[in-house]
């Protein structure tokens, strides 16, 4: 489905090839029969906002957007396991899918990246693709709605995505306008040095907690599992995925 891939490009990072390439995803943006002639309409729009102008202040602005604070990340299983190691284990299970369809990712990347995530299903058969896309529906609504709430051109991406999936788009976001409403920020300053604060207490008990094993309770207790929305599959090969799998192990 190109119109993933499409997609994809535009959540990444803006880069100059971006830029070079403005006609051919123009056209398959104007080619996507996948989504409605609005969200086409929106997408091109966002599309020449992301070519024209200066391409660092584009840049400064997409950091802004999805680099400071957890509410607006890009990355799937942040919303999902936060910082807990459960979310290692999902990006094990995800990175053995990739490879299980011969995608292969730097050792930079993170599985849960969802224009990674996009650049995979774009590879799949169209039935698939919206399955995936279904999987994670929930956190791609919560994501537009933020989006819509700042005002943000990338809004059209994840619309662009629900549709894709088979939701009701307005309907969706329109469970999710107050919520979304009466959250309070997290991209601030001073946001940000209160979650790091509180990081840094929860490593330091949990480093109690190891030196202290025989410890029952208390902030160090183990917590717990709560299930994955996303259908992963187990995978017995070696590769990366198996690498990063003892890695969590090891943890």
């Amino acid at each position: 489905m190109q119109i993933l891939k499409v997609i994809s490009l535009l959540l990444d990072y803006p880069a100059e090839s971006l830029r070079e390439g403005y006609l051919e995803l123009a056209k398959a943006i104007s080619g996507a029969r996948e989504i409605s002639p609005e969200q086409r309409g929106e997408l091109r729009l966002l599309l020449e906002e992301l070519s024209g102008g200066e391409l660092m202040d584009a840049q400064e602005r997409y950091s802004e957007l999805f680099d400071k604070g957890r509410a607006m990340s890009l990355l799937l299983f942040e919303h999902v396991h936060g910082e807990s190691r459960d979310r290692g284990q999902a990006m094990v299970d995800l990175m053995a899918q990739y490879e299980a369809a011969g995608l292969a990712i730097g050792v930079r990347e993170l599985p849960d990246y969802i224009p990674l995530y996009l650049e995979f299903l774009a590879t799949r058969e169209d039935l698939e693709a919206r399955e995936g896309l279904a999987d994670v529906a929930h956190l791609l609504a919560l994501l537009a709605a933020r989006l819509v709430e700042r005002q943000s051109p990338y809004a059209a991406c994840f619309r662009a995505l629900l549709q894709i999936a088979g939701e009701p788009v307005q309907e969706t976001l329109s469970v999710l306008r107050e919520q979304v409403a009466a959250e309070e920020r997290d991209d601030s300053l001073e946001a940000l040095d209160k979650v790091w604060e509180e990081e840094q207490v929860n490593f330091l008990q949990a480093e109690q907690q190891d030196r202290c094993p025989s410890m029952s309770s208390g902030p160090g207790k183990a917590r717990e599992e709560s299930p994955v929305p996303l259908h992963w599959t187990d995978f017995k090969h070696d590769g990366p995925a198996a690498a990063l799998a003892q890695e969590v192990r090891n943890v």
